[in-house]
C-alpha cells in the first residue's frame, strides 16, 4: 500500500467524523432554536395571562370601590356580568342553582298567612271585613280565594298608613295563588290613583345614561307625604327598556315594549309603546320593562314555559321559579303591585289578572331586587317591608340606591312632576 492510499484511508474516517459532528451541531442548533421559540411562546403567554390578571384585578377593584347600595356578593355578580361572556356565565350558574332549588309540589298547607298592613284597631275604624260595603273608588273588591277553605284575612285589604281625604290611598293583602304549591304566598298592593302621585326615580347607575339622576333616593323634603316605594323593572340592557322623566329621555323608548306611564294630569296607565324614542309633552315619566304579560284582561298568548325564552326573564329563564314582581292597572285606572316567591312569568301574569289587573307587565325578578315598602307617620317616618326580604334594608330608597325605583306620594294639587329637590 502506497503512502497516498494510506492517507486516503485515514482521511475518510476524519471526514465522516466531521460530517457527523456537523450534523450533531446542526441538530443542537435546531434544538436550541426550538427551545428559544418555545420559551418565547411561554413568555408571551405568561405576559398575556399576567396582563389579563392585572386587568381583572384592577377592573374588580375599581368596580368594587365605587359607591354602591349592593352587598359584596351582589356587586361581585354584577361585575362578572360586565366581562366578556360574563352575563352568560352568571345566567348559567343562576339557572342551575334555581333549578336545583325549585319548590316541590304539594306538601302541608299554611295554617295562617303573614301579617301585612295595619291592624283594624290601628285603622281608625276603617272596615276591612269581606262582607263590608265599600265604594269602588275607596276600596277595591277583596281578592277571591283560590283555595276552597280560605285562611283568616286571605285576600282582605288592609290599609298601611295615613288616610287621604278620609280614604285609604294604599292597601295591601296576601293570598295563596296556586293549590299545587300550597305554601306560596302572593303579596299585593293597591294604589288609589285619585289620591296619590306616583314618581319614577333613576338610580345611581340604572338607567345607564340618565340625563338627570336626581337624588337616587326619596328626597328629604318630600318624605312628609311618602306612602310607599317599590322596585322598578328590568335594566335597560335586558330588552332595551327605555325611560324618561320630567321631559328628559334617559334611554330611548322601544316600540312594542310594555311601558308604565305617568301623565301630568295624574293618570297612570300601561301601554304597548308605539310613539317613538321620546314621550310627548303630556307625560311626566315613563318606564319600560319587556313586553306586556296581560293585555286587555287576557294573558299574552306568547307566554310560555320554555326556560330558554328571553322575552320575560333573561336572568334565569322565565320558566325557573324565582321571586318575581309585576305591576298592573285595574279597570278604574288604579295601580296594582305584586311580589311573590317561586313564580314563573305565566303564574305571575295569572296572579296579576286574578288581583284585578286588565293590563300588566313584569318588573324585576330574583331574590336580591324585590322591595315593597310602606310608610306610616304616626311616630315619624316608619318604613315597613311588606314581603320577606332579607337581602335589602327597610330603609332602601331612603338612601341612594344603584337601581331605579318608584315612590308613591300623597297627591298635591297641580300637574304631576317628579320632585328631585
Amino acid at each position: 500500500m502506497t503512502a497516498s492510499e494510506g492517507d486516503l484511508e485515514c482521511a475518510y474516517p476524519r471526514d465522516m467524523d466531521t460530517e457527523q459532528a456537523a450534523r450533531t451541531n446542526l441538530g443542537s442548533q435546531r434544538t436550541r432554536k426550538r427551545r428559544r421559540s418555545l420559551r418565547r411562546v411561554w413568555l408571551c403567554l405568561g405576559c398575556l395571562i399576567l396582563g389579563i390578571l392585572v386587568w381583572l384585578v384592577s377592573s374588580f377593584a375599581v368596580y368594587m370601590l365605587r359607591p354602591s347600595s349592593m352587598n359584596f356578593s351582589e356587586k361581585s355578580a354584577e361585575w362578572v356580568r360586565t366581562l366578556p361572556f360574563g352575563n352568560w356565565a352568571v345566567d348559567e350558574v343562576e339557572h342551575l342553582y334555581y333549578s336545583d332549588h325549585a319548590p316541590k309540589k304539594g306538601g302541608p298547607q299554611l295554617t295562617k298567612l303573614p301579617s301585612v298592613g295595619l291592624s283594624k284597631a290601628a285603622g281608625r275604624g276603617l272596615p276591612t271585613s269581606r262582607g263590608a260595603h265599600h265604594t269602588q273608588s275607596a276600596w277595591p273588591a277583596p281578592i277571591a280565594p283560590v283555595f276552597a277553605t280560605p285562611l283568616p284575612g286571605e285576600g282582605v285589604w288592609k290599609r298601611t298608613g295615613p288616610s287621604v281625604q278620609g280614604k285609604p290611598p294604599v292597601l295591601v293583602t296576601t293570598y295563596r295563588p296556586d293549590p299545587t304549591y300550597p305554601q306560596m304566598v302572593a303579596y299585593v298592593a293597591w294604589f288609589n290613583h285619585s289620591l296619590v302621585n306616583l314618581a319614577y326615580y333613576p338610580g345611581r347607575y340604572e338607567p345607564p345614561k340618565a340625563s338627570d339622576r336626581g337624588p337616587s333616593m326619596v328626597p328629604y323634603d318630600q318624605r312628609y307625604r311618602l306612602l310607599a316605594t317599590f322596585n322598578s323593572g328590568f335594566i335597560y340592557s335586558d330588552g332595551d327598556n327605555g325611560s324618561a322623566v320630567n321631559g328628559h329621555t334617559n334611554e330611548p323608548l322601544t316600540d312594542g315594549n310594555a311601558t308604565l306611564v305617568g301623565y301630568k294630569d295624574g293618570q297612570i296607565s300601561i301601554v304597548e309603546w308605539h310613539d317613538g324614542p321620546s314621550p310627548g309633552s303630556n307625560v311626566a315619566w315613563a318606564r319600560q320593562s319587556l313586553t306586556p304579560i296581560v293585555w286587555h284582561g287576557i294573558l299574552n298568548p306568547e307566554l310560555n314555559t320554555n326556560p330558554d325564552s328571553p322575552q320575560w326573564g333573561f336572568t334565569v329563564g322565565n320558566a325557573v321559579r324565582v321571586w318575581r314582581t309585576g305591576v298592573g292597572i285595574d279597570k278604574e285606572g288604579n295601580l296594582i303591585y305584586v311580589v311573590a316567591n317561586d313564580q314563573t312569568v305565566v303564574s305571575l301574569a295569572q296572579i296579576l289578572r286574578h288581583a284585578g289587573a286588565i293590563d300588566a307587565m313584569e318588573f324585576d325578578i330574583n331574590a336580591d331586587w324585590h322591595s315593597l315598602i310602606t310608610y306610616s307617620h304616626e311616630h315619624g317616618l316608619e318604613p315597613t317591608m311588606v314581603e320577606p326580604q332579607p337581602d335589602q334594608s327597610v330603609d332602601r330608597y331612603l338612601y341612594p340606591d344603584d337601581r331605579d325605583f318608584f315612590a308613591v306620594f300623597e297627591r298635591i294639587p297641580g300637574p304631576v312632576t317628579v320632585p328631585f329637590s
